[in-house]
């Protein structure tokens, strides 16, 4: 049996979240598909994260973030998007991954692991988080290399490598560091990234220059081996113990389900997907973007500070469209 929406968003995100208000509001019939939990990557984040923003800009639709500090936590996170979702009953279904797009004619055709859904617009909210960047060197596929960091206790007492000079390396790094854990950073630049916290870049750099965690700079993991790595310095080889390989080196969107449902993107490095900056929608008639996704590789470009205002630019569109309200709630 299919089940047919006007609108269904994939992706239950804060921005997912934000364009289903949106639709509620207008009185639209709407659903949102989320294959994991709710805000699925915030709950993937590392358990002792703090947001580089303030709580009023991750605010979405004026709803108050009431935090205990200036920067949010990633718990008072998700206990503000569970409460904005719980409390304006939003229809969404969770643990329920969208497998295919297709459209065909004036709609959409969606299959799930679940249903089949037909719907006459569709917004894609799915953020980056999904689909780590690897390393693609030798032993990357061992038990002991991972690409998603939550907390640190597993490591003290460990030779842990961390990969990366970002806020979440970063972050690791000093995590691991104060709960006894032999840290070396591997960074391909020069220095700790300048986009990490302001706060925390001072106390990184601290540590490193009196020792406390080692790091090699301009470098990379040349290879993985069970109890060691050998790492590619500008003085050559370097082989140090290992027990855990931590490579926080990014993420990217699913540019193979963008690619499925017909989404063109640009011919360069940063693979930036095409929409109208406007109304959000894409090269596919119906098909809007919303959130971090619209940045391509540039998965810094984008976040929910700056991109709260995409589900408002949908709305707009979709006003505008007779399509849309041929289906009411």
């Amino acid at each position: 049996m299919q089940i047919e929406k006007q609108i269904i968003i994939i992706g239950a995100g804060p921005i997912g979240i934000a364009c289903a208000l949106e639709c509620k509001k207008h009185g639209w019939d709407y659903l949102v598909l989320e294959k994991g939990s709710l805000t699925n990557s915030l709950f993937n984040y590392p358990l002792n994260m703090t947001f580089f923003s303030t709580s009023e800009k991750l605010e979405i639709d004026r709803i108050p973030f009431i935090s205990n500090n200036p920067k949010p936590s990633r718990n008072e996170a998700l206990e503000y998007y569970r409460r904005v979702t719980t409390a304006n009953t939003l229809n969404i279904n969770l643990y329920e991954k969208v497998e295919s797009i297709k459209k065909h004619e004036e709609t959409f055709l969606l299959k799930t692991d679940k249903a089949e859904y037909r719907a006459h617009k569709v917004i894609i909210a799915t953020g980056f988080y999904d689909i780590p960047n690897y390393l693609n060197v030798k032993g990357e596929q061992l038990p002991k290399v991972m690409h998603y960091y939550k907390e640190a206790h597993p490591f003290t007492l460990q030779n842990v490598a961390v990969v990366g000079a970002s806020n979440s390396s970063v972050d690791a790094s000093l995590e691991i560091y104060r709960k006894g854990g032999n840290v070396t950073m591997i960074v391909r630049g020069h220095e700790i990234g300048e986009r990490v916290k302001y706060w925390v870049r001072p106390d990184v750099i601290n540590r490193i220059e009196e020792g406390s965690i080692k790091a090699f700079f301009n470098s990379e993991i040349h290879t993985i081996e069970p109890h060691q790595i050998t790492v590619k310095t500008p003085e050559g080889l370097k082989t140090i113990p290992n027990d855990y390989v931590i490579a926080l080196t990014g993420y990217r969107p699913n540019f193979d389900f963008l690619k499925q449902a017909g989404v063109t993107f640009s011919e360069d490095k940063k693979h930036i997907p095409t929409y109208n900056d406007e109304t959000m929608e894409t090269n596919v008639d119906g098909l809007y973007l919303a959130g971090v996704i619209c940045g391509g590789m540039e998965t810094h470009k984008w976040f929910i500070e700056n991109s709260r205002i995409h589900a408002k630019l949908i709305a707009e569109a979709l006003e505008k469209s007779p399509s849309t309200l041929q289906i009411k709630a």
